[in-house]
């Protein structure tokens, strides 16, 4: 007996798909999946559905307890399962597929996406319906108008098999049953029958986790970030350790869910480029372009039902990128702007002093606390403040400074 009371998502449809195969593996009498959701992603539900047709062992979906609700792409999941009970006081329908993005105005090409979506899912569930002998009719009216029914009125309109109250009243009215399998057709038998609940384990709690698009997402920045910091800090292994790891399970995440390639790339590429601001200095130019792929590439990589979720996040890390590119070209800009300490640069306007008078334009000079050979104009005489004004080998230029002008010229 398998618990499925979240959405319809890859962590969930994993979880039931490993149940479905416990039961074939221990030759169980039936599986029972009690059902609680507000619906989930269409690609999910297909898959499920597809490994519930094809199961070896009769699988029965039982919308419970009371309150409860098979919606959406519960609906579906209730079609395509052999056996379809619910308790009272729970409701199935509204399975009209649909993307949360808002319904504003629609262009030709979206309206036309839209009608294909309805055609599809409604081909999908008629043959579920007519594949148990079920009400096809209302099938296609829950897809194409949202409609809903009660337990009581789904038994009534052939939607449902069975109505019961709870888990024991659904074993006696089971037993004997005739159910049709792939392989073919078995009676159940269930009178007494020892029942064996498992309920979701780790691996679909950090499955769920991490198959929200925007963990997703925020697990890819961190990855990246962390694998950065890691090399321009060799040794410091935290950062290379959890970015890897992060990265990892980011990538782990985007291969389950539905996420467009093409996003995906420009978010990594806008990333690079933003990195590569601060160690190839193009003023901007890599940075501003960066931020750009990344934020359109997040758009792309997020689906419709998880943007307004998503755009805080792709709108504070587009501002936090910002941040390190507006600090990365002050900086640079004062880099540029700072006196050289070192190398033949530095040498150029540096103060000496006249080691003796200056012959035929030649002499010695003190700069820096090393004697250099110099060349200068005539009148340097020993004692002199000196300005360097070119380097050439290992012989300076010279001249007479401000400061010794100004003193001879008094």
């Amino acid at each position: 007996m398998l618990t499925l009371n979240d959405s319809i998502n890859p962590a969930t449809r994993d979880y039931v798909e490993r149940g479905i195969q416990r039961a074939e593996s221990t030759r169980a009498e039936l599986l029972v999946i009690e059902l609680d959701t507000p619906g989930g992603q269409v690609e999910s539900m297909r898959l499920l559905a597809q490994t519930i047709l094809a199961a070896k062992v009769p699988v029965v979906t039982y919308v419970t307890p009371s309150g409860a609700r098979a919606a959406s792409a519960g609906t579906y999941l209730l079609y395509a399962s052999p056996v379809a009970a619910m308790t009272p006081g729970t409701h199935l329908g509204s399975a009209t597929p649909v993307t949360l993005g808002g319904d504003g105005d629609r262009s030709a090409n979206q309206e036309a996406m839209r009608r294909k979506m309805i055609e599809d899912a409604v081909a999908m569930i008629r043959g579920y319906a007519e594949r148990h002998g079920r009400n096809a009719d209302w099938a296609e009216q829950a897809v194409r108008d949202a409609a809903n029914l009660d337990a009581q009125d789904a038994l009534d309109q052939n939607v449902i098999d069975v109505v019961a109250t709870d888990l024991d009243d659904l074993m006696t009215q089971l037993d004997g049953r005739q159910v049709e399998l792939e392989d073919g057709v078995t009676t159940l038998s269930t009178q007494g029958i020892e029942q064996m609940r498992e309920a979701p384990d780790w691996r679909t709690a950090l499955l769920s986790l991490i198959a929200n698009p925007v963990v997703a997402y925020g697990l890819i920045l961190i990855g990246f970030y962390g694998l950065v910091f890691e090399l321009a800090s060799p040794g410091t292994l935290v950062p290379g350790v959890v970015g890897g790891i992060s990265l990892l399970l980011g990538l782990f995440a985007f291969q389950v869910l539905s996420v467009d390639l093409a996003g995906l790339g420009l978010v990594l590429l806008g990333l690079a480029m933003i990195v590569g601001e601060a160690f190839l200095p193009s003023f901007g130019a890599l940075g501003a372009g960066g931020i750009v792929a990344f934020v359109i590439g997040s758009v792309l990589l997020m689906d419709e039902a998880n943007s307004a979720v998503a755009w805080p996040l792709i709108g504070g890390t587009a501002l936090i990128a910002a941040g390190f590119l507006l600090w990365a070209v002050m900086r640079l800009i004062k880099v540029r702007r700072r006196v050289p300490l070192t190398g033949r640069e530095e040498l150029i306007g540096a103060d000496a002093v006249a080691l003796g008078d200056f012959s035929a334009g030649r002499g010695k000079v003190l700069l820096h606390g090393e004697r250099w050979r110099a060349r200068g104009k005539a009148g340097i005489h020993k004692g002199d403040k000196l300005r360097v004004t070119a380097l050439e080998g290992l012989t300076v230029s010279v001249e007479l400074s401000n400061v010794e002008r100004s003193s001879r010229s008094i």
